[in-house]
This record gives structure tokens, sequence and C-alpha cells, in this order.
């Protein structure tokens, strides 16, 4: 490598480069592997909090169903059966769907935070994924940004605008396919990007490897270690799961006889507000009282929503004791807090 000044124009690398001297850079620079150029999360499909790998039903008609964390499904004509399956090669898992009679049209996607994605608008972006389908030959891709900020509506009522579509003619071999699009200067309001089939009235389609980065250039997948992406992941959902009986969700502490609460420090800050939910209270118990009779979830009341509380009821409560909530003698408890956009 010499020394001096060095100008690059129009440098695409793979690889490490080193540089000693001045370097001057003009045109475009891209670098495989750089921190953030993939503005999706989890396109390996790599985190799974919700089902951990298990079948899920995606019920046609219905509202979205997010399965694989940050993604989500919609099919119509007749429900399909969604999974994250072991894959081969250098692709750890995919995302399958399973076709089934009279289904009319399937849909995969995720909606990008304004946050990760507003500095892309009035530029150049390049998607980028694994598909292989075993009975159709086309699977349309489409981006669309938000109306106003980061609300997208839902599958009934959309509330964005589409930005661009095309297809890619696809086999039954898992195979990588790019395309550039054009992101119009208004779309700062967040991105979303939905893969599409049509009648897979049988068969398989598979998706991995997904990516969405600024240029020209389809470069090599960015990997996240599982860490990161979990992290990623949680900011938009997270699922407290008993890994064994009796596991321990929090302390709190009665203020009546039958009425407490139990406060939650989540694993990360939450994009907003969350909704939560849980498991058969049966799963559930109140340390030396027994199983609550209600449990409500109010909102985030740190500033940064990472801090709930977990509301219960439960007859003959000490007032200013303190409880301690844990799952039953089983592994079936489970809570979730989602603020998925």
């Amino acid at each position: 490598m010499p020394y001096g000044t060095l100008a690059l124009d129009a440098i695409s690398t793979s690889g490490n480069l080193a540089v000693t001297g001045n370097t001057t850079v003009s045109g475009n620079f891209s670098a495989a592997n750089m921190s953030g150029q993939n503005r999706l999360i989890n396109g390996t499909m790599m985190i799974d909090q919700r089902n951990s790998g298990s079948t899920q039903t995606i019920t046609a008609g219905a509202a979205l169903a997010y399965t694989c964390d940050r993604w989500y499904a919609y099919c119509t004509g007749a429900n399909v059966t969604g999974q994250r399956v072991t894959a081969v090669g250098t692709n750890a898992f995919v995302y399958q769907f399973i076709g089934a009679a009279s289904v009319t049209a399937i849909g995969f996607g995720q909606r990008i935070e304004s946050a990760n994605s507003s500095d892309l608008a009035g530029s150049t972006a390049t998607l980028s994924v694994d598909l292989a389908n075993s009975v159709l030959t086309t699977v349309t891709w489409t981006a669309y940004y938000a109306n106003t900020a980061d609300s997208f509506g839902n599958l009934a009522s959309p509330t964005r605008t589409q930005i661009s579509s095309g297809s890619f003619s696809v086999t039954s071999t898992l195979t990588r396919y790019s395309t550039v699009i054009n992101i119009p200067s208004a779309a700062t309001t967040g991105i979303e990007i939905v893969f599409t089939v049509g009648a897979q009235t049988s068969g398989t389609w598979q998706i991995d490897r997904v990516q969405l980065e600024s240029g020209t250039i389809a470069t090599p997948y960015e990997r996240k270690s599982i860490g990161q992406e979990l992290s990623l992941c949680q900011r938009y959902y997270y699922k407290w799961q008993a890994g064994t009986a009796y596991a321990k969700v929090g302390f709190g502490r009665a203020y009546s006889t039958t009425n407490g609460a139990i406060t939650v420090y989540l694993p990360q800050p939450m994009r907003t507000v969350p909704v939560g939910s849980y498991s058969a209270l049966a799963n559930f118990d109140i340390a030396g009282v027994g199983n609550p009779t209600a449990l409500t979830i109010p909102d985030g009341y740190s500033a940064d929503y990472r801090v709930v509380d977990l509301n219960f009821t439960r007859s003959g409560l000490t007032v200013g004791q303190v409880y301690q909530m844990e799952a039953s003698n089983n592994t079936s408890a489970w809570i979730s807090w989602s603020a998925e956009l």
C-alpha cells in the first residue's frame, strides 16, 4: 500500500482495507460488513422470542402476525404455517412458509423505524435477500414509506405510500437476489419492505439474509453477534419465559389487602409505551399467598419505558408487605411486552 495521499473514486471493497497516510475519498465508497450498514433487524431470522422455532399458524385475512423478531406475516384465501427452520450451508436459519390449498397470497415484511432510516430519504438504497420457492417462480418485493412518522397503519387500513415494486425470478434452490431502490425525499418517516407471493397452494417458500443498505452496491450480508441482534430486537419486543419451575419474575408490595404491584426491569428501553400480555394466571404464584386472581400490565413508568409494573389482585395480602412473583411449578409462564411499529 503506497504512502502519501490516496484518492478513491467509487471503490467497493470486501474484507480489510488499510491505508497509511492521507486518504481522500471522492464518489461512492462502500465497504463490506461496515457496522450498521443493514437497516433491517434480524435479517437471518436468528432471534425468535415469540415462538422459539415452533410452528405458527398465519390466519387468512387476520391482522399482521409477528413471527421471528421484527418480521410480520399475513396471508389470504386460507391459513398457512410459518416457522423458523434450520437451513443448510452458511445459512443457520431461514423463515419458511408451507403452502395450503386455496391460499391466494402470502406476505412477509418489516417496518423500519424512522430513526434508523430517515437518512436514506432522497438517496439510493440496495435491497438483497436469499429466496427459494419449491412451487412458484416469482417473488415480488415492495417498498413503502409511512405517511406520518413511524405510523404505517394496519393491514386493513394502511397509512403508507408506495415507493416502488419489482420481482425476482426464483427457483427451488436458495439463491441471493438484489435490486436498487430510489428512496424519495419524503421518506423520512420510516420505511417498510414487503415480500409477497401469489397462490402458494402447496410447497414451501423460504426467506433469509435480508438486507437494506445505502448505495447501489449489494455488499455481503452484515452479520451481528447473537447478543447484538437480540438487543436490537428487544427495543420492539421482549418476552420473559420461565426457564425453570419457580423462576422469579420480580418483587413488589401490597398496597391493600387485595391488590399489589410487582416491578419488572426490561433488558432494553422500548421504542414506545409497550403493550403487555401473559399466559394463564395459574402459571404464576405470589409467593406465600397463591395464584393471582387478576393481573394487569400498565404502561411503562420510566422515561425510556424500561421499568414496568405488574398489578395483581389476590385476597389475603398484608398492606405494605413485600411479595415475590414467580412461575408456578412448571415452565409455561410467560409475559411479553410489545412496542412494534
